[in-house]
């Protein structure tokens, strides 16, 4: 019994390597596997052309007289009459604004009768300073009487210049009760009402002067300080109206830096500027930068490596690509200038990047440069 189960273990064991040794030898007989070829990425590409390009420099501003004068009245009061507002043109001497005159006319008033009364004191002490010298020539009066005679005369002469002082001062400060304009020009603020209770020296009117206008700029520094800051001859345009426009120059630059906004203060004088150039009006100033060799590419051949930017650069010989880094001057709209990191005449990728690797092989489907 043992014997017969021993033989029919074997048996199966036979009957299974004579499967396996079937199985191997219709797996050997199967052709070899060929590698599947790989097609090549079709892409866009763009021809790298380097070119001297001029960059501008683009300020916004707001246009100001050359001369702006603060007027204000030189006494304290109250206001009773306004007779000019913003915007208003004014003509050297005319009246803006007027105080108050009660208590200086009152001024002026005791002043001129003080001087009445130093007028007669004086007409006394001359007809008193006559007698007397005519007594003493007559031997009837004394020495003492004609010398104190003449001293009254003195006092009464100084008391009436004194009066004549202080009738003028009294109605020099009536004429402060009036603020008048110190030249043409136009009103451009006003800080004051009717009614209003105005201190001495205090701004009233802000006046520019008619004659030169100019466009104030605040820069950062940082612009100042590039390759490619700002000529001294610029182009002012209306920003609302670009087509009216004037030529202008620098006329000063600030010295310091606006600490809270980090900004440069930069003065530029209008040569014949338009009337449509007014007064407050929002302008853009242009000035020609430095020229540099710049390459204008499409934003879509932009991609990124470790450094920072890059772009995918195709090998005429080989039509394989290879990612290189680059250095941007700027970016536009739908475009960025390359300063370098390319040579002229090469050939960049611009559309099919997305699925590109080093070294791998590409079909140039149309060169979007040409």
């Amino acid at each position: 019994m043992v014997t017969l189960l021993q033989r029919n273990a074997g048996m199966r064991r036979l009957r299974m390597a004579a499967i396996v040794f079937a199985v191997g030898l219709l797996g050997g007989c199967e052709p070899e596997e060929t590698p599947v070829e790989r097609r090549p990425e079709r892409v866009l590409v763009h021809r790298v052309v380097y070119q001297q390009v001029t960059r501008n420099v683009s300020l916004t501003g707001s246009i100001y007289a050359r001369i702006e004068s603060q007027l204000s009245f030189q006494i304290d009061g109250r206001v009773v009459e306004r007779l000019v507002d913003v915007a208003d043109r004014v003509r050297e001497g005319d009246v803006l604004a007027r105080l108050d005159p009660a208590q200086q006319e009152a001024d002026v008033a005791a002043a001129e009768a003080a001087l009445s009364s130093a007028e007669a004191t004086l007409e006394q002490a001359q007809t008193n300073f006559t007698r007397q010298a005519r007594l003493l020539e007559s031997g009837v009066t004394t020495r003492g009487n004609f010398e104190d005679a003449r001293e009254q005369l003195r006092n009464a002469e100084g008391g009436l210049n004194s009066a004549r002082a202080q009738l003028a001062n009294a109605r020099e400060r009536l004429t402060f009760t009036e603020l008048r304009a110190d030249a043409d020009g136009v009103i451009t603020e006003r800080r004051t009402e009717t009614g209003q209770v105005a201190a001495a020296a205090q701004p009233v009117f802000t006046l520019a002067h008619d004659g030169d206008r100019e466009a104030i700029f605040d820069v950062y520094e940082s612009l100042l300080l590039q390759e490619a800051a700002p000529s001294t001859k610029i182009v002012v345009r209306l920003i609302s109206d670009p087509s009216i426009d004037a030529k202008a120059r620098v006329r000063e630059v600030s010295p310091t830096l606006d600490s809270r906004t980090g900004t440069v203060r930069i003065w530029v004088t209008l040569i014949d500027p338009p009337q449509g150039i007014g007064l407050g009006a929002a302008v853009e100033g242009i000035g020609e930068g430095q020229s540099m060799q710049l390459a204008d590419l499409p934003s879509t051949a932009l991609s990124a490596d470790a450094d920072g930017p890059a772009v995918w650069v195709v090998d005429a010989s080989t039509n394989t690509v290879s990612l290189r880094s680059i250095e941007i001057e700027s970016y536009q709209t739908g475009s960025i200038l390359v300063r370098s990191g390319l040579v002229h005449g090469e050939k960049v990728v611009t559309v099919g990047s997305q699925l590109l690797r080093d070294g791998q092989l590409v079909e140039v489907a149309k060169d979007v440069s040409t």
